[in-house]
């Protein structure tokens, strides 16, 4: 579904991700793990079109999407949820799933239908401005507008952060549905390692910008991982 194959990327004329390949098929989520500041957030945004590739490709279904702009991206296929979710909070619930259908020039009612299918606890709330929500109703916020533009790819950057153990297991619950149901990819960034145990097929370790090592099912189970890439602080040489 989407190659990256020896991603080179970073900010000004500081390098980030350096030589990153990864594949992602229809259906699958693969995690990525690592201490902070070794290149996952920027993984995400070189592949959404946020940071610009200085080597290397990124590609869906063969067809390469390195020159495409972010809104040319979506509309590709691919979904992207940011850390602190990024909603707009002076727009409704209502306002920022339709924002969401744009990608791909949806009927907004029909967006919208879908969304509070999916996500029931939104109906009330549809009205009300985003910002006004807690953090949990913008999470679920964040993940229906993404997924308003029907994407083949979702991008999760740290989808736990801040939000209370009941909505992480309705997330759980509703991406894996969406999975099943869409052949939804997912690539997914997180520090909770009960929600990368409860999504992810396999993981990806990142270091300094590389991949350094996979983990099958079986391995992600293993409760050193969490001393490992969680408990320790950041390394003083870290990358963003």
């Amino acid at each position: 579904m989407i190659a990256v194959q020896n991603l080179v990327s970073g900010y000004g004329r500081i390098g980030v991700l350096d030589g990153i390949s990864l594949n992602v098929a229809a259906g699958e989520c693969v995690g990525i793990l690592g201490h902070n500041g070794m290149g996952k957030s920027t993984l995400l945004r070189t592949i959404v079109g946020l940071v610009p590739t200085w080597k290397g490709s990124v590609s869906i279904d063969g067809k390469s999407i390195d020159k495409l702009p972010p809104h040319r991206r979506a509309h590709a296929g691919i979904g992207y949820v940011p850390q602190g979710r990024q909603i707009f909070p002076g727009l409704s619930v209502r306002e920022n799933l339709q924002f969401g259908a744009l990608a791909k020039k949806r009927p907004r009612d029909t967006a919208e239908a879908e969304a509070v299918e999916e996500f029931p606890e939104l109906k009330r709330l549809l009205d009300r401005p985003g910002g006004a929500l807690s953090g949990g109703e913008q999470q679920l916020l964040a993940l229906a507008r993404a997924l308003a533009g029907t994407p083949r790819l979702l991008l999760l950057d740290e989808p736990t952060e801040g939000i209370q153990p009941s909505i992480v297991q309705a997330m759980i619950e509703r991406i894996g549905e969406l999975r099943r149901k869409r052949g939804l990819a997912v690539l997914l960034v997180e520090q909770n390692l009960d929600f990368i145990r409860g999504l992810a097929d396999r993981v990806l370790l990142i270091h300094r910008g590389r991949i350094v090592r996979e983990l099958d099912r079986a391995a992600i189970a293993d409760p050193s991982l969490e001393q490992e890439f969680i408990g320790a602080g950041p390394d003083p040489g870290a990358r963003h």
